[in-house]
């Protein structure tokens, strides 16, 4: 049987776009030229150039058309840290350490072999921690402006996993999730697996735009919020307080859940209280230890309404049964002597430093951060090509992220989001003088100018 008509023009574009013709960045026909050129209907030319962005050689962009993806960087980037060989500089995922940690590591291991109940740590543990470690995790958010009760506590498998038992215990498919615009690739990838309906909310310099948001929930039965109020991934703003209490009021007026990710939140200098602070009755408040000590502690915390524990501890024995009880009684014992404490003042004073940096060798460029964050957001003019510039990038052993992973509206942004916490600073400052000088050259072509 012969292929139907527009599967062999499918495979002619993908042979000539993996052969380089044409060129990646290269705007294709509209669906209309297309249809007029091969004597074919516009919607079949719509399925070939669905087909092909299914494929990830081509890219759609709302108001500007259909291109050519640069397939030397895969589709997604962002999410999958197998695409760079191990010596590239990392500016795409944030994993910051420390000089030192690995001592703590040490140290904590022999104090826990020579005292305490270690036959303990070999048996289930409760689905959301034990209570003395719930107990500590309570002092430890009075530190961030929260005071709740350790009953309304959970441990998990870091912030990941406590994003991940909030949709499973709260959400069903088809729900509408209202999100920023940008957002955590992390969420997004939780909620396709959910099958849930996002829906992306404009963004200001300062938070989401929340008279945008009050139409949304005006208009569709918005059944949760995801937010980021304190140190926005990837934006890195910081709400203001009189924002907080309209997006709570939003909330409440609609009947809305907010979903409060608050991974990076410990980076801010005394930033506002947290949404759960004074709406802890609609708040899921998500949080863990992977960026204020190590990624691969994978020890979270999510404080929920009363009312809402029981599901929420359902998701978790449904998911993972109970946290390693071994990691947990390492993160809870540097919780209580001030360990978590002091790393995390350090590392607020690290991603300065680091920010600082930034800002000198991308002088002149439109780079959007906060002052103490371990990431950055760089916008691109409007005709450039962000994949491009990331796969130049990746022949120079840099990783980058695209805006792509980030993107919920129906238009991406050319942008590039920069990691600045996963390399030495030498290293970053090199990586990051080769990133502004193939900018310059290919995304600007010449158009700032700076040190």
């Amino acid at each position: 049987m012969a292929a139907p008509r527009y599967k062999k023009l499918v495979d002619t574009f993908a042979a000539g776009i993996r052969a380089g013709r044409p060129a990646a960045g290269a705007r294709l026909p509209t669906h209309r030229a297309l249809a007029a050129r091969e004597g074919i209907a516009v919607v079949t030319a719509t399925r070939v150039y669905a087909e092909l962005e299914a494929m990830g050689l081509v890219s759609r962009e709302q108001g500007r058309g259909t291109f050519v993806r640069d397939i030397a960087l895969p589709a997604g980037h962002g999410i999958d840290q197998r695409l760079f060989s191990t010596d590239a500089v990392d500016l795409n995922f944030n994993h910051p350490s420390l000089p030192g940690q690995s001592d703590l590591l040490r140290q904590a291991l022999r104090e826990m072999a020579t005292s305490g109940d270690l036959d303990s740590l070999l048996c289930y543990q409760p689905h959301r921690g034990r209570p003395q470690d719930r107990a500590s995790i309570a002092r430890h958010l009075g530190r961030r402006g929260l005071s709740p009760d350790p009953e309304q506590i959970l441990i998990v498998n870091g912030a990941q996993h406590g994003l991940a038992i909030t949709v499973l215990a709260m959400l069903n498919a088809g729900d509408v999730v209202a999100v920023d615009a940008l957002t955590y690739p992390g969420f997004k990838v939780l909620a396709h697996a959910s099958h849930l309906d996002l829906e992306p909310v404009p963004t200001t310099p300062d938070g989401p735009d929340l008279d945008a948001l009050e139409t949304l929930c005006a208009t569709r039965p918005v059944r949760a919020i995801y937010t980021m109020p304190t140190l926005h991934n990837p934006l890195g703003w910081v709400m203001p307080e009189a924002d907080r209490t309209r997006l709570i009021r939003i909330a409440r007026q609609h009947g809305a859940l907010l979903v409060e990710d608050a991974s990076y939140a410990y980076l801010a200098e005394n930033p506002p209280p947290p949404l759960a602070a004074s709406a802890g009755d609609i708040t899921v408040y998500v949080s863990g230890l992977s960026k204020s000590v190590a990624t691969g502690l994978r020890v979270g915390f999510v404080s929920a309404p009363p009312s809402l524990v029981p599901r929420l501890e359902r998701a978790i024995r449904s998911t993972v049964w109970n946290t390693p009880a071994l990691t947990t009684a390492i993160a809870c014992r540097w919780l209580d002597d001030g360990t978590v404490d002091q790393l995390e003042a350090q590392k607020r004073a690290d991603a300065r430093a680091r920010q600082t940096l930034a800002g000198q060798e991308l002088a002149g460029l439109p780079l959007i951060s906060h002052p103490s964050s371990y990431f950055a957001w760089l916008p691109l003019p409007d005709d450039a090509r962000a994949d491009r510039l990331a796969a130049t990038l990746a022949r120079r052993h840099i990783s980058v992220s695209t805006a792509e992973p980030f993107t919920m509206s129906k238009r991406t942004p050319q942008a590039l989001r920069l990691a600045l916490g996963s390399t030495d600073p030498d290293r970053l400052r090199s990586a990051l003088r080769t990133l502004r000088h193939v900018a310059l050259e290919d995304a600007y072509a010449g158009s700032l100018t700076g040190p």
